[in-house]
């Protein structure tokens, strides 16, 4: 029997119940959750097994890979420079990235690049784990290709290359990684890596597969209702021709998949970051508390650049600049919908924060599942942290 440890409030025990039922019913390997109200912490919970492999036990600051959650934090970083003149969001990308207006792309703006609109959401070539840290290269890249569509007149998830894109925003005008970045200027005393060195590598909990038990399908809500979306998503997320396919599985992590140490030492700047549920949650509280942004930078952030059909991943998406808003991507509970952000990452991991309820939550699991069959674990305990606020 798994002993989930750490501290609840009182008046979020609902939290804590769906926390544990979900070890119980065999729906977890390992996990951490943290859920912030106001500027208290009134969730800081984690259990189960880090590595299947050793047994070795999640501990308290075990870290976790949290996938495309990074692209919230990357995002932040090229909000921040922003914030401070570094460069016009709607100007020319061409103003301080020259070689990026080729083959169509000299209208693409920085809003297109944070918002899934810039046309590039796949390389053009398979590019193994080893290349793909190198982040001025692939940056470059992505500058010479040919776009999907003319930036700006659609949006589809940008799934990895959105990491080299925002992060060439700060790398040009910081002279720093999307790391190296973040961790000077708003997480430097936190638990969160976008480039990881080996000790925190070690520590990390072990991604894995697993088989979860169905939900129960007269209870469980569903984000898109259409079965003939969801038998074409289950067809392009197998056809290696699909853009959806191509979005994911490109660059390939190689061998050991996630838990690759290339991958982890690199940080992708769209899906390599690794973190601890509580330093994720203060992350998102610092947020939308004006500690890391200006509140009207935040605010102007959030307004949904794109709202609509997505080209990627066949649903309707909705994105502000960087930030996933509630949508079928993005399935929030009903007191969340116009005011929450954040973003989800594969394997069911999520970063959230809503300013107008004053709630934070971050949730990172090591077992991973099929997404398509519908991953309901990080949603049914937001739906109770909304719910201990009511």
């Amino acid at each position: 029997m798994i002993v989930v440890q750490g501290t609840c409030d009182p008046a979020f025990t609902g939290v804590r119940e769906i926390f544990e039922q979900n070890f119980a019913d065999g729906r977890e390997l390992g996990a951490s959750l943290a859920v912030y109200a106001g500027d208290r912490k009134v969730v800081d919970l984690w259990g189960g097994v880090a590595d299947r492999r050793s047994g070795r036990e999640w501990l308290v600051d075990t870290p976790c890979f949290a996938f495309s959650c990074t692209k919230a934090v990357t995002a932040t970083a090229a909000l921040l420079l922003a914030e401070r003149g570094a460069y016009e969001m709607t100007g020319p990308v061409t103003n301080w990235w020259p070689e990026f207006g080729v083959n169509g792309k000299s209208g693409a703006t920085a809003e297109h690049l944070l918002s899934h609109q810039a046309g590039l959401p796949a390389f053009a070539r398979p590019v193994m784990a080893e290349e793909a840290a190198d982040a001025e290269a692939r940056a470059n890249e992505l500058a010479a290709q040919t776009p999907e569509w003319t930036p700006g007149e659609a949006h589809g998830y940008h799934a990895l290359t959105y990491g080299w894109l925002a992060g060439e925003i700060v790398r040009r005008h910081s002279g720093k990684t999307v790391g190296e970045f973040v961790r000077e200027e708003f997480a430097g005393d936190l638990d969160l890596w976008i480039g990881s060195p080996d000790e925190v590598i070690d520590r990390a909990a072990k991604l894995t597969a697993g088989k979860r038990p169905p939900e129960n399908g007269a209870d469980a809500p569903r984000a898109v209702d259409d079965d003939n979306v969801l038998e074409r998503l289950a067809n392009a997320y197998v056809d290696p021709n699909s853009q959806l396919n191509r979005a994911l599985n490109n660059p390939h992590p190689g061998k050991g998949g996630y838990n690759n140490p290339v991958v982890l030492r690199a940080g992708w700047p769209a899906a390599g970051m690794i973190a601890t549920a509580r330093s994720l949650a203060e992350f998102y509280n610092r947020l939308i508390n004006g500690r890391i942004v200006r509140p009207d930078t935040l605010t102007d952030a959030l307004r949904r650049r794109v709202d609509g059909p997505d080209r990627t991943m066949l649903v309707n998406s909705s994105f502000g600049l960087g930030y996933m808003r509630p949508s079928a991507t993005f399935f929030t509970p009903k007191a969340g919908r116009e005011t929450a952000f954040g973003h989800t990452g594969a394997g069911g991991s999520i970063g959230l924060g809503d300013p107008h309820a004053g709630l934070t939550i971050a949730y990172l699991p090591n077992m991973m599942g099929d997404q398509l069959s519908g991953d309901l674990r990080a949603y049914r305990l937001t739906e109770a942290a909304y719910a201990a606020l009511a």
